[in-house]
């Protein structure tokens, strides 16, 4: 995305207050189910739809004022996604990148939280209760991360949806870096 730069943590909280800053989460848990009994699922990852009609990741904007980046992001998981986020906490480790989009004077933080399926369908189930939902958030999709034997269906039907700002490069990345895909699917950012 044009005019969108990598930081380190350090350095977009030095950016000073005419910075607002956005904390957003990749929720995902090991799956060992099976797509009709022979398509191994490997992992749930959650995403989000969003009010705009685009898909994201759950989160929003923090108050650096009156909140740490991660007690914002927390507090955000709960409004989107209901009492099923409050069973688990996303810290400080879970980061793993800022990037600044200086026209605008905003700086996007990237969180990646692994949790049990367990945990990931307590979020699901809980979800049409919460706060935002049918408002900010329209629902939750997994994202398919497998491709079907036609080459389209799967993840790269999946990634022709439209995303909200960074969120198909943030998924991508994320994907690859955890090995979450399956071996040799490899997408272009």
């Amino acid at each position: 995305m044009a005019g969108v730069r990598k930081l380190l943590l350090e350095e977009s909280l030095a950016l000073g207050p005419n910075w607002r800053h956005a904390c957003h989460v990749l929720l995902y848990a090991p799956d060992t189910g099976k797509l009709f009994g022979r398509i191994p699922l490997r992992y749930a990852v959650l995403m989000q739809m969003r009010f705009d009609g685009r898909l994201g990741f759950p989160g929003g904007f923090v108050q650096l004022r009156d909140e740490s980046l991660e007690d914002g992001l927390n507090r955000e998981l709960v409004e989107e996604l209901g009492e099923g986020a409050a069973a688990f906490r996303v810290g400080r480790a879970d980061h793993r990148n800022a990037r600044a989009a200086s026209g605008q004077h905003i700086v996007t933080h990237f969180y990646v939280k692994r949790l049990s399926l367990e945990q990931l369908a307590a979020v699901e189930i809980a979800a049409p209760r919460a706060k935002d939902h049918g408002l900010e958030v329209l629902g939750l999709v997994r994202v398919p991360l497998y491709t079907l034997h036609d080459g389209v269906g799967g993840l790269p039907a999946f990634l022709e949806n439209t995303f909200i700002g960074t969120a198909r490069e943030q998924l991508l990345e994320t994907l690859q870096d955890l090995g979450l895909l399956e071996s040799g699917s490899v997408f272009k950012h």
